[in-house]
């Protein structure tokens, strides 16, 4: 683990079991997250993104498990914790916001008592400097007359609002790592916006690392510095944003970027969506995960799984043929 390393990832598999059905839903995947940068993971539903996060922070449902991999955060494996020890590891070091605002928050508890009870439990503050740092935690994310916030409940709170305080909660811990996952999905676009650009601040002001995980490439576009692109529990693609955007080497990442809207067409351009479906994380194929809807696909795309191809020393690119993919960019 070099020292701009914070969190590393070797080899990471996680696997559900349903009866006598295993899905393995991550599948040997390994990225580092540094000190200080926004890291984008992309993908469509179901591409192992939200279960590799919970993979680390130890949270799995009761019906799946982390079969084998390292996970090194400020150079402790913290696969060998147990949970009495990994629990005071999520909030103060680690934290993650959840995608529905309305199923993270008790509907009985006040936005206060959320927060006062965090502090006390995670940083051992008594009640009064609790509810000071409460306050400053609602005012920090943009939450007005934040005083008078703290007594009401959390369907008085919009969407949006809802989501700034499910940031605020993150942020009381003064984590290192903030995993986002989804954090925009339920809301327009307006505050969407509003709430990337509060990351994006809150990423500057606390020289925090945020991971986004998202099934939106136009919401990484802007704010993260480096991709990762996740198709059916593997690592398809990884680069830096302008890599990724400019000069992407996987078919998959291609089929992603041609399926969203870009601003910089000059004439109307049809959308192109990828045809198919993912492949049954039950019954997954012997080579190639996305051969079965790739357009460049050839014999042995089906029966062998590809090898990376690095072509900077922060790209890589898991593809048979990815130089001839990077080649029809354009």
């Amino acid at each position: 683990m070099n020292s701009t390393e914070l969190l590393k990832i070797q080899d990471l598999r996680t696997a559900f079991y349903d009866g006598k059905t295993k899905k393995d839903a991550v599948r040997g995947v390994s990225f580092s997250v540094n000190k200080g940068e926004i890291l984008g993971i992309v993908g469509e539903s179901g591409s192992g993104k939200s279960v590799m996060m919970k993979s680390i922070l130890g949270i799995l449902p009761s019906n799946a498990k982390v079969e084998s991999g390292e996970i090194v955060l400020n150079g402790k494996h913290i696969e060998k914790l147990s949970e009495k020890e990994l629990r005071k590891i999520r909030g103060k070091e680690i934290a993650m916001i959840f995608q529905d605002p309305m199923t993270a928050l008790n509907p009985l508890k006040t936005i206060g008592d959320h927060l006062i009870d965090l502090l006390v439990r995670i940083r051992g503050m008594n009640k009064a400097e609790a509810k000071k740092e409460a306050i400053e935690a609602l005012r920090s994310v943009g939450i007005p007359s934040p005083e008078k916030r703290l007594d009401q409940y959390p369907h008085e709170f919009s969407g949006g609002m809802r989501q700034r305080v499910l940031i605020a909660m993150a942020l009381c811990c003064k984590p290192q790592l903030l995993i986002a996952d989804e954090p925009t999905t339920a809301l327009d676009v307006t505050i969407q916006a509003q709430i990337l650009q509060l990351l994006k601040k809150l990423k500057q002001d606390n020289n925090m690392s945020i991971t986004l995980i998202t099934h939106d490439l136009g919401v990484v576009a802007s704010l993260c510095s480096r991709i990762i692109v996740m198709y059916a529990g593997m690592i398809m693609e990884e680069g830096t944003a302008e890599e990724i955007f400019y000069r992407p080497k996987h078919p998959y990442t291609k089929a992603l970027l041609e399926s969203i809207p870009r601003l910089d067409d000059e004439e109307k351009q049809r959308l192109k969506p990828i045809k198919g479906s993912a492949p049954s994380l039950s019954d997954l194929p012997k080579g190639c995960p996305f051969a079965g809807r790739c357009p460049y696909t050839f014999e042995k795309c089906y029966s062998e799984m590809p090898n990376y191809k690095h072509f900077s020393p922060t790209q890589r690119s898991m593809c048979w043929i990815a130089e001839k993919v990077g080649e029809s960019n354009g």
